[in-house]
C-alpha cells in the first residue's frame, strides 16, 4: 500500500478557534474503499469535561487509541489529584500516535486527530498521522474532504469569530466537502468547547449530490 493511499483517509473534520470557544465538526459517513460501511458515525468524541477530539483514519486504531487516552487521563487525574490540562492531553495522545504508527503491522495504524479544549484558554491542536503535533491559532481540517473544506475556511474565516459564527462556518466548510467528496456524507455534527465544558451544539442531516 502506497503512503499516499494510507494517508488519504475518507472523512472530513474541521476545527475552528473562535473568540471564546473551540468549534469541532465532522461528517457522519464511514467508508471501506468504495463501500459505505456506516451512515451514522460519531467522529467528534468528548474525552472529558474540558476536551474533545475529531478522528479520521483506521477505525480500529482510532477506537483503541481513544480508549487508551481516556484511561491514561483518568489515571493521571487520580495520581495528581486534578484534571489534566488540554495541553497534557494533546501531548499524551501524540505520543500514543507516534508509537502506534511505528509498530510493525500488516495493516498500518494510521490515525489523524484534531483536539480542542478549554482550561485557562481555548486551545486547538492538530495531531498528524506521523505523530507530530501543531498548535492551531485559526483553523484546521483533516480527511479526504479537507481540500474542499479549506477552500471555504480560507475565504470566510476571520479572527475572533463568535460562537454562532463559528458553528455556521463549520457547517459550511464540512458541507462543501460533502457535496464533492464521496467518502464524506450523511450529516454533520458540531461540538463547542468553552469554559462551561464540552457540548454538542448541532447535528444536521445533509443531502449530497451523490444521493
Amino acid at each position: 500500500m502506497k503512503e499516499s493511499e494510507v494517508l488519504n483517509t475518507g472523512t472530513t473534520t474541521v476545527g475552528l478557534m473562535c473568540k471564546d470557544c473551540v468549534v469541532l465538526a465532522a461528517d457522519k459517513r464511514a467508508t471501506a474503499g468504495n463501500f459505505i460501511a456506516s451512515k451514522n458515525v460519531n467522529k467528534v468524541i468528548p474525552i472529558n469535561n474540558r476536551t474533545a477530539l475529531t478522528m479520521s483514519g483506521v477505525v480500529s486504531d482510532l477506537q483503541l487509541l481513544i480508549k487508551i487516552l481516556k484511561a491514561e487521563l483518568k489515571l493521571k487525574s487520580i495520581r495528581v489529584d486534578r484534571e489534566p490540562s488540554v495541553k497534557e492531553a494533546a501531548n499524551l495522545l501524540t505520543n500514543i500516535v507516534y508509537n502506534n504508527v511505528r509498530k510493525f503491522s500488516v495493516i498500518p495504524g494510521i490515525t489523524h486527530f484534531l483536539l480542542g479544549g478549554f482550561d485557562n484558554t481555548t486551545q486547538l491542536y492538530d495531531l498528524y498521522a506521523d505523530g507530530s503535533i501543531t498548535e492551531i491559532d485559526d483553523f484546521v481540517s483533516s480527511g479526504s474532504g479537507s481540500v474542499m473544506a479549506y477552500g471555504v475556511l480560507e475565504a470566510s474565516y476571520k479572527k475572533d469569530l463568535s460562537e454562532a459564527e463559528g458553528i455556521e462556518l463549520a457547517f459550511k466548510s464540512v458541507n462543501a466537502a460533502l457535496q464533492r467528496d464521496s467518502a464524506s456524507g450523511e450529516g454533520i455534527d458540531v461540538y463547542v468547547i468553552n469554559k462551561a465544558g464540552v457540548r454538542k451544539a448541532a447535528s444536521k442531516k445533509v443531502n449530497t449530490r451523490a444521493e
